[in-house]
């Protein structure tokens, strides 16, 4: 009725609705219920923690951080907070490849066979490009990341696309967890399929590995990060330099998916939280 109040007279109300006019103004001084202070509070602390998500996260993830700050709260109630304050997390499309097949080069056989599970960090990595539009045009960016935590353990950007692109990425990976024998595997890209990415992998003790054509599955791990950076960063800003867009991916890569991200294939954990209790489990108490 308070809402109405503005438009209809408070005994016009009443009486379609068989209430009575004491009642109502009796309802107007009552203190709020224990139950609705407690909603108040838990909807501003979902509030903080959507907007230290950068606007991105629904209900899962808001859980885990309340989950993990030791709020006991169910999932329901969460997403009917969320729902009542007006509080979204992003949604995803699907977006473009940047690779093209070479026409020359067969690539490095298939070590994989659609098998991307990881017992350990280091064993399997894969890789891929995508594009950011910018009003100075586009750039390009090349991924390397690990099976087993989902991290971004390599990262290049540029204005092009040629092999330099993914050998700098590369390089990043090798010299952040100096592998031993990790499988590094991508699509047949003419950039993976060169020369050069296989004579670098071999100097670094990486083996190569390229999957099937026209494979959507052979390389879903990348193109869910991808998914994930273009629909929780690009497509929300818009970047009128190249040098915007290289500083945004930088900060979410490394400031934000990485370190703090959670991920629902990590039990809501992120990335390098996934590995530091990964670390501290294996780990054989002193003394």
């Amino acid at each position: 009725m308070s809402e109405h109040q503005a438009d209809h007279k408070v005994s016009t109300l009443c009486r379609v609705l068989t209430l009575s006019r004491s009642g109502f103004y009796a309802w107007l001084k009552r203190s709020p219920s224990a139950w609705a202070v407690k909603d108040k509070a838990l909807t501003q602390r979902i509030e903080a923690i959507h907007e230290d998500s950068r606007g991105t996260y629904g209900a899962p993830r808001v859980h885990a951080e309340l989950r993990e700050d030791d709020e006991r709260v169910g999932k329901k109630r969460v997403a009917r907070l969320m729902r009542s304050a007006g509080i979204r997390g992003v949604s995803r499309r699907r977006f473009k490849k940047t690779t093209e097949r070479s026409a020359t080069q067969m690539g490095a056989p298939d070590l994989v066979k659609r098998n991307f599970t990881a017992s350990a960090p280091d064993e399997l990595w894969v890789a891929d490009i995508t594009y950011i539009p910018t009003w100075a045009g586009f750039l390009y960016l090349s991924v390397v990341l690990d099976a087993w935590s989902r991290k971004i353990v390599g990262w290049k950007m540029a204005n092009h696309l040629r092999t330099e692109l993914v050998l700098d990425a590369l390089d990043m990976a090798v010299r952040q967890r100096q592998p031993v024998g990790v499988i590094h595997h991508s699509d047949k890209g003419c950039q993976y399929t060169s020369l050069a990415f296989g004579h670098r992998c071999r100097a670094a003790g990486v083996r190569p590995s390229t999957g099937s054509v026209g494979d959507s599955y052979d390389n879903a791990m990348c193109e869910s990060f991808f998914a994930t950076l273009k629909h929780e960063l690009t497509r929300r800003h818009i970047f009128k330099t190249k040098a915007q867009a290289e500083m945004a991916i930088f900060e979410f890569i490394e400031g934000f998916y990485n370190p703090r991200r959670r991920h629902s294939a990590l039990d809501y954990k992120s990335p390098i939280k996934y590995e530091q209790a990964a670390l501290a489990a294996t780990e054989i108490p002193s003394g």
